[in-house]
């Protein structure tokens, strides 16, 4: 291991950052630093492997041909040192840290966890709330839940609910709604980060072709549901997001018509290691919370 030091290791991590994520603005953002500090952590790796890795494009960094077999074995070098890292993260196995969106965390999780805390009192909850994907085998995270199609690398996913959407509007609103084509004079309020748009519905109400009246745009789903609960219009949400304010009567479903959308909630963990019990745990706890829930939902 004498070569190594000839390199210093910032310089082997901006090297890999950046032939990572294409970019020396991301590997900036990743590594906390500047763009400058990044670009000269690159020259002078490169200068002390003797040879260049990246070619300068309008584009970005782009990784040389001759260059793309030490960029892998960086990126395999530092996902090892990573995963020896969070093994230290992992030892307390009376605290579990939960990776899960803010809407999620705030609109479901949150009403639940008493009951988790009286099933499990040994076990002390972390809530990570985050929009990123976070890979438990290199981060102190024991389980992630997330809404996609479930196909990530370098995680296992596990199915926990088929997501399906509908419209939810005020109670108000709803008097005023006597079949599916109503809801075209309503004004939509819109979540600008989904993963689906609402065709998906109109398609399933037989009003294929058709389109909403846009109200407000919104980047995160809970604001957009609030903005319903004001009176402000009508969301296409789904069940989780809704299903609290459904069941107080701040909102309803006025139709009933729901659509699978092809997406789904799913369990994100680490994948070939053995399951920890406070993980186990956690899975059937939610399982039984989401079994519930559904039930009163419906």
């Amino acid at each position: 291991m004498r070569n190594l030091n000839n390199v210093h290791l910032n310089g082997l991590r901006a090297l890999e950052a950046v032939g990572r994520l294409g970019s020396l603005q991301a590997a900036a953002d990743e590594l906390g630093v500047t763009v400058g500090a990044v670009s000269q952590q690159v020259i002078k790796a490169e200068a002390q492997l003797g040879r260049p890795l990246f070619e300068r494009t309008p584009k970005g960094m782009m990784a040389m041909a001759s260059g793309l077999a030490i960029l892998t074995r960086l990126n395999e070098g530092f996902q090892a040192l990573t995963a020896a890292v969070a093994l230290t993260q992992h030892e307390d196995e009376n605290i579990l840290t939960i990776s899960v969106a803010p809407v999620f965390a705030a609109r479901w999780l949150v009403y639940r966890l008493d009951r988790f805390a009286s099933r499990h009192p040994d076990i002390r909850l972390r809530i990570d709330a985050t929009t990123r994907l976070i890979n438990p085998a290199t981060s102190d995270v024991d389980i992630g839940i997330r809404v996609g199609s479930g196909q990530w690398p370098g995680v296992k996913s596990e199915l926990l609910l088929a997501q399906e959407v509908f419209p939810v509007v005020t109670p108000q609103i709803a008097a005023g709604l006597q079949e599916p084509a109503d809801l075209l004079k309503v004004p939509a309020v819109i979540d600008g980060h989904a993963m689906f748009g609402w065709e998906v519905w109109l398609r399933k109400a037989g009003l294929s072709g058709h389109c909403m009246e846009e109200r407000h745009i919104f980047n995160d789903a809970s604001l957009c549901l609030d903005a319903a609960i004001a009176g402000q219009g009508v969301m296409l949400a789904w069940q989780t997001l809704a299903g609290y304010a459904l069941q107080q009567k701040c909102l309803v479903d006025p139709f009933g018509i729901r659509v699978k959308t092809g997406f789904g909630h799913y369990f994100v963990t680490a994948p070939g290691v053995r399951e920890p019990k406070k993980v186990t745990a956690f899975k059937a706890w939610i399982r039984e919370e989401m079994e519930e829930s559904m039930r009163l939902f419906r």
